[in-house]
């Protein structure tokens, strides 16, 4: 069995690549455009094929010459006030581009595929932790773009013999506890990575956008997963599929949130910085608060956290940024 991971240059896809490999299967095959994604990310020894995952033929050729029959798909733009901005990118590159990929894994007998959607399918939810039963209303075209591959798969599973796991991610942060790998990407906006960025003299102040929301503090609140756990939530999805579990739709999440407040308070006290914050409007598509349920994804997939810390979340995010410094970028 081969495992094609789409993505996995990039932040979630190269932890779970390594996973992949500390759990000892065969190399998987890593497919990246390399647009957000580092070749230094991909361990040695593991192949690199730099391309589109919505290239017919480049992916058909890949299922067969590396005997692929599993397929982890994590390769997305995945920046909610950009797919504001630029709405018919996201469908091109996060869901018309998944049609391909899917009509491309049935047509060539593809089994079991593990896809990478978010919390923002969604939207601004009634309830907390929110539960895989809520009603679906993304508020972005990131959420809807993901929500339309979601259907897709069901519909294709339905009809095909394909069987899938699509994981919900919250709001994920941290790097490898090994410092092999991290959130890379410069201008990356994810609050953490930003945050630490700032502690450590890159950026000149955090904007926090938005404190008058109805949380406790005014400002939003996310449930933050660190990403070796997700990478194994992955590892977990595929033995499952192995096993010949059925599909599964889940939440990956810690079912307990932090504000936006809260993150930078524990920044400041690991990293001993007492950076300046500008308080700034509200951002568009960000609903108030959004914490998993995760009762499903540990019954089902037997997952279990090991790294459900704030402050080691933010000391591994931390220093992955210092190896950054250390090597130029």
């Amino acid at each position: 069995m081969t495992v094609l991971v789409t993505g996995g240059a990039g932040y979630i896809g190269s932890h779970t690549v390594l996973e992949l490999l500390d759990a000892g299967e065969p190399a998987p095959v890593v497919l990246d455009d390399l647009s957000t994604g580092f070749r230094w990310s991909v361990p040695e020894g593991t192949p690199l094929v730099v391309g589109d995952f919505g290239d017919v033929d480049l992916v058909a050729d890949l299922i067969e010459r590396y005997a692929i029959d599993e397929i982890i798909h994590f390769a997305a733009k995945i920046v909610v006030p950009d797919s504001v901005a630029d709405p018919l990118g996201y469908y091109l590159n996060n869901t018309a581009k998944a049609r391909t990929l899917l009509a491309t894994s049935v047509a060539r007998r593809v089994k079991r595929f593990i896809f990478s959607s978010t919390a923002a399918v969604y939207g601004d939810p009634l309830h907390n932790p929110v539960t895989e039963d809520e009603p679906l209303k993304p508020v972005s075209p990131y959420g809807r773009s993901k929500l339309m591959v979601e259907w897709m798969l069901e519909d294709t599973a339905r009809a095909h013999d394909l069987a899938y796991v699509a994981l919900r991610y919250f709001n994920v942060a941290g790097a490898d506890p090994k410092g092999r790998s991290g959130q890379s990407t410069p201008n990356a906006t994810h609050l953490i990575k930003v945050a630490v960025q700032t502690a450590l003299g890159l950026r000149p102040k955090l904007q926090v956008f938005g404190d008058d929301y109805p949380t406790p503090d005014g400002t939003c609140v996310r449930d933050y997963i660190q990403v070796t756990d997700l990478a194994r939530a992955h590892l977990d999805a595929l033995r499952y599929l192995r096993e010949g579990g059925a599909n599964l739709t889940a939440n990956c999440g810690y079912e307990r949130g932090f504000s936006v407040l809260e993150v930078i308070e524990s920044v400041k006290r690991v990293s001993g910085v007492d950076f300046d914050v500008e308080m700034s409007p509200r951002r568009p598509g960000d609903p108030a608060a959004i914490v998993a349920a995760n009762e499903r994804i540990r019954r089902t997939l037997g997952w279990t956290p090991r790294h459900d810390d704030l402050d080691e979340i933010v000391r591994q995010a931390l220093e992955w940024e210092k190896r950054l410094m250390a090597r130029g970028g």
